[in-house]
């Protein structure tokens, strides 16, 4: 059951919430677990909070981290207890970043993902970028860019290159 009950502060769920956007990815610590679009759900049940987490996949090795960083924020807040749900369909896809964590990581020099069409069929499947989508430079937005390796520091990334600045970069991969 949903907890509605006002505060001067707004309700525990909407606090909780505005604790979670100050909650970093550990992977790429520009974004918060709700820019990343991993927090599904914040649920007041009177003796305790739950938060409802996709990972981005399911062998993520951060979710651990993340796991106990919300807990803990959350705490601290004076929110707690809380725990911690994994929820891992429907899958977590890249259309879940917000428009913000989009802006936060281009900012942070990492390409964002585009958009992901979805599947006609209801199966699983990672989407790769076509040569024909063009991606640009997070740093001078230039569109001559060339794939370097199709993984970077995480899974989730790949490592380009901009031919017109010459640096290199990472780009969030669509899933």
């Amino acid at each position: 059951m949903v907890n509605t009950a006002a505060s001067p502060t707004g309700t525990r769920c909407e606090r909780a919430w505005s604790v979670l956007q100050g909650v970093l990815d550990p992977e790429v610590p520009a974004l918060s677990v709700c820019d990343l679009g991993i927090v599904r759900h914040v649920i007041d049940h009177d003796d305790c909070l739950e938060v409802v987490l996709t990972p981005t996949y399911s062998g993520c090795p951060a979710t651990e981290v993340i796991s106990h960083d919300v807990r803990s924020a959350l705490e601290q807040a004076g929110l707690g207890p809380a725990r911690v749900t994994l929820r891992r369909a429907p899958a977590w896809t890249t259309d879940w970043i917000s428009d913000e964590g989009r802006r936060k990581l281009a900012d942070y020099g990492i390409a964002p993902p585009g958009p992901v069409q979805a599947p006609t069929q209801s199966v699983v499947r990672l989407v790769g970028r076509r040569a024909s989508d063009a991606l640009a430079c997070p740093r001078c937005g230039s569109m001559q860019t060339e794939r370097l390796s199709a993984f970077g520091s995480t899974a989730c990334k790949s490592l380009y290159r901009c031919l017109a600045c010459r640096e290199p970069f990472e780009h969030f991969k669509p899933i």
